[in-house]
């Protein structure tokens, strides 16, 4: 009896031990609501539709990891992102925002698979909007909350200095042919083809913070008009500074790019400034305001945008917006509050989105 009562005890301790030494954590965001925009078409008409994602994309995932032992963990995550209005997203992938597993310790994190880029990483925490999925920074360089395929990713935390490296060896750019799109690959005997890497630094302490980063992007091998000789090179730089419950964001972004553009054209090359101030009024609720301008070196199209946002917290998970945006174009640029070449040539934009929130 005693025999049987001691083995009962081991087991149980045994499963509370591998149940401490590796866990799975189920999450994700759910986020809709209601957007007006003016000038949507090209006859200058309104528009009111429901839309997914105005603030933060809607997700879920999976995120796990195992205690290897001597401060060792093996890691990993699945998530997968969707439109709340239709039940669709990105583009047929199953888990098109991060597919990855990988390896930590006390010297940081190296992960191998489909994963966010340097720049999504580390800018984040210094766009006044948080890089949200309308009226902010994505809306100039949507490369800026970029996500690549077939990547090996470096990152460690020390003190109060984050460092991120990256390689991707195909970051996965859609190519299209008579049989239909896929995502490109490695491409035998030209490892320059679709690659990517980079990598950056942020310091992080009390009421500062700042952060350098680096992306360079190659052509794809069999799109028409690029090929891996090309480049886009991303050089960015970013500094928030804390004013009690306020804060105050300053950001800039340099571009140099070729991919897709004929021999002997003239290569891109254009910069986005920011500046944003956010103010915590209480514990629920929050104030949002932010200017973008775009300074294209190669024309005088100069496009800039001005957003205001009402953030109000209904619990610790679920939380309502309200935001205000206006986008001015001169000179035949076409920046839309959704991005370039969503308004008419010429047509400056306004509008206004009403959504909710939910995180679990």
């Amino acid at each position: 009896m005693k025999k049987e009562f001691y083995a009962g005890m081991l087991l149980a301790i045994g499963s509370q031990v591998a149940t401490a030494a590796s866990s799975v954590t189920l999450y994700g965001v759910g986020d809709i609501g209601f957007e007006y925009l003016t000038n949507a078409d090209a006859a200058g008409n309104k528009q009111l539709r429901m839309a997914s994602g105005n603030v933060s994309g809607s997700r879920w995932g999976l995120r796990g990891v195992e205690d290897l032992g001597g401060g060792s963990k093996a890691v990993y995550a699945l998530e997968s992102g969707f439109d709340l209005d239709t039940g669709m997203g990105q583009g047929g992938r199953l888990f098109g925002r991060q597919a990855y597993v990988g390896l930590e310790n006390q010297w940081g994190r190296v992960t191998l698979g489909r994963q966010q880029n340097a720049l999504f990483d580390l800018l984040i925490n210094y766009d006044p909007t948080g890089l949200a999925t309308r009226y902010s920074a994505f809306m100039l360089d949507p490369a800026l909350v970029g996500r690549y395929d077939n990547m090996a990713k470096y990152s460690g935390k020390f003190g109060p200095i984050t460092a991120v490296a990256l390689y991707s060896f195909a970051r996965g750019t859609t190519v299209t042919s008579g049989t239909g799109s896929a995502f490109a690959s490695e491409s035998p005997g030209d490892v320059k083809s679709d690659r990517a890497f980079g990598g950056g630094l942020e310091y992080a302490a009390g009421s500062f913070g700042a952060t350098v980063i680096y992306d360079q992007q190659q052509g794809t091998s069999g799109i028409s008009g690029q090929n891996s000789g090309q480049t886009d090179r991303r050089l960015a730089v970013a500094g928030n500074y804390m004013l009690g419950q306020a804060t105050i964001s300053v950001g800039y972004r340099w571009l140099r790019g070729d991919i897709g553009i004929a021999p002997g054209g003239q290569a891109r090359r254009n910069d986005i400034y920011w500046l944003g101030y956010r103010l915590q009024v209480s514990p629920a609720v929050g104030l949002t305001a932010a200017g973008y301008y775009f300074n294209d070196r190669n024309s005088r199209q100069d496009p800039w945008s001005l957003v205001a946002s009402v953030n109000y917290a209904l619990s610790k998970r679920t939380d309502a917006f309200l935001t205000v945006g206006y986008a001015h174009n001169k000179d035949n640029s076409r920046l839309g509050l959704n991005g370039f070449g969503t308004v008419t040539t010429g047509q400056s934009q306004t509008g206004v989105t009403v959504n909710l929130r939910h995180k679990f």
